[in-house]
């Protein structure tokens, strides 16, 4: 099994793309994570595939491509609606592989959002080709209660 600091780093990020920082630890063992810095209704992350996010014949695993795109999708809710969400439901079609020493790259929109609730799409795609298309509904929290 290989760890963290036995793998080769990452390349630089593509191009308008910046460190992520303040994620939670799941998140920040799983990445490091990019965005594209910006208010409009588009979100854009990425992160470049290495062997600890790949299964066994070295293609990405399915469950790094939906943690990946769970909080992408929870990015679009909170650029959105300014409101911390946590995801209630999670809708994943799995359409191409990502194999190690790809980027990544997801985007998503808020499509709709009710004083409690709020829904987004997005994909993850691969040069050029959509890997993931995905839908998720968010439970909008009120930290204060």
């Amino acid at each position: 099994m290989s760890r963290p600091e036995d793998e080769e780093p990452a390349p630089a990020p593509p191009e308008g793309y910046a460190p992520s920082e303040g994620r939670g630890g799941f998140s920040t063992l799983n990445g490091p994570y990019f965005h594209r810095p910006g208010d409009g209704p588009l979100v854009e992350q990425c992160f470049y595939a290495v062997k600890r996010h790949a299964n066994g014949v070295g293609l990405v695993h399915g469950g790094m491509l939906s943690a990946f795109m769970d909080g992408v999708l929870a990015s679009a809710v909170w650029r959105g609606t300014g409101a911390r969400a946590v995801t209630i439901h999670l809708s994943i079609d799995f359409l191409h592989m990502a194999r190690v020493g790809e980027w990544v790259m997801g985007e998503a929109r808020l499509t709709r959002a009710t004083r409690d609730v709020a829904f987004a799409e997005g994909r993850a795609y691969v040069s050029g080709h959509d890997v993931v298309r995905c839908s998720g509904i968010f439970k909008l929290m009120n930290l204060d209660r």
